[in-house]
């Protein structure tokens, strides 16, 4: 692990409210970026998780190509390899993923936005263990949620009902073996993510690395019972710039490792696809005027960025 990006054990949010929450928020405003242990997840139901998708990048790719939504935006399902490309970069990132979003009922005023989830037959527990999984994350980053919420002076639970019916996305994500030397592609382009906070389950394989505020790249690789959280675009907007959305990306391999795939989870906690983002009152100070005068749905936000991203 990183001796300079923390890790904070978040039973002390029970235990050690206060500093708990003081030392999260500290590491939010330098890095953006935390580590979280204690978080009781069983290790055995996140390799399940982790086998379920391996299996199901294992298909071929005829099999795999029929769980892609034309004109989805990846929003559910399959999308193939050296379609994302990350913002303003000129090559296509080495990825393929999967897509699970939340159940909600057919007649939800948020269908037309979150469409149903795509479950692949060949695949027996991939719909249990990976929207297990999902479930699992949402408590876990909702936890987050309500320390950063008391950092800031807002209420415990003040994200709450801003996002218990986000449109947030599991993304099992798997880097293919790279078998060329020298491609100007790198398995995540240097990007910042779109939504309030991810939380990436089995970041032990290194790869990723953070832009440290004075331009550094910092290797972020954590111990295989930590997650990794990092603020993201909506909740840096809405904070206006607090907690940073910091740079990141994952780096190719050296040597025979690049001869190896690569495998990892993020969860992208979403708001309501209605929320108003829209600058928080307490975080306007004369030395931070407001940076964004026009408030956003985080619906509008979501689909700007995928246009940019080249997933829309």
């Amino acid at each position: 692990m990183s001796s300079r990006i923390p890790t904070l054990d978040i039973r002390r949010f029970d235990t050690d409210r206060d500093a708990f929450v003081a030392e999260l928020g500290a590491s939010y405003r330098e890095w953006g970026f935390a580590g979280i242990n204690g978080h009781g997840i069983p290790q055995a139901d996140i390799d399940a998780a982790y086998g379920v998708f391996k299996a199901f990048f294992a298909l071929p790719e005829d099999t795999k190509k029929r769980y892609h939504v034309p004109g989805g935006g990846g929003a559910r399902g399959y999308t193939p390899f050296g379609v994302e490309t990350a913002k303003g970069a000129k090559h296509f990132d080495l990825k393929e993923f999967w897509h699970i979003g939340r159940e909600i009922p057919d007649d939800s005023k948020y269908r037309d936005v979150m469409p149903p989830n795509l479950w692949p037959d060949e695949v027996p527990g991939f719909r249990e263990h990976g929207y297990g999984l999902y479930r699992t994350l949402d408590r876990l980053g909702s936890k987050v949620l309500s320390a950063l919420a008391l950092h800031i002076g807002l209420p415990e639970d003040w994200f709450a009902d801003k996002t218990h019916y986000g449109n947030s996305i599991l993304r099992p994500i798997h880097y293919p073996p790279i078998t060329a030397d020298d491609i100007p592609n790198v398995r995540a382009g240097a990007h910042e993510d779109i939504n309030l906070i991810t939380l990436l389950v089995g970041a032990s394989a290194a790869g990723l690395e953070v832009r440290s505020k004075q331009g550094e790249w910092v290797p972020f690789t954590s111990d295989a019972d930590t997650i990794v959280v990092n603020i993201g675009d909506m909740l840096q907007r809405l904070t206006n710039h607090v907690y940073p959305s910091t740079t990141h990306r994952v780096t190719n391999p050296p040597g025979e490792q690049a001869r190896k795939p690569r495998y990892s989870v993020p969860f992208f906690l979403h708001p309501n696809p209605d929320f108003l983002i829209d600058v928080l009152p307490s975080t306007v100070t004369p030395d931070n005027p407001s940076r964004y005068p026009e408030p956003i749905t985080a619906q509008g936000y979501l689909e700007e960025r995928l246009r940019e991203i080249k997933l829309k």
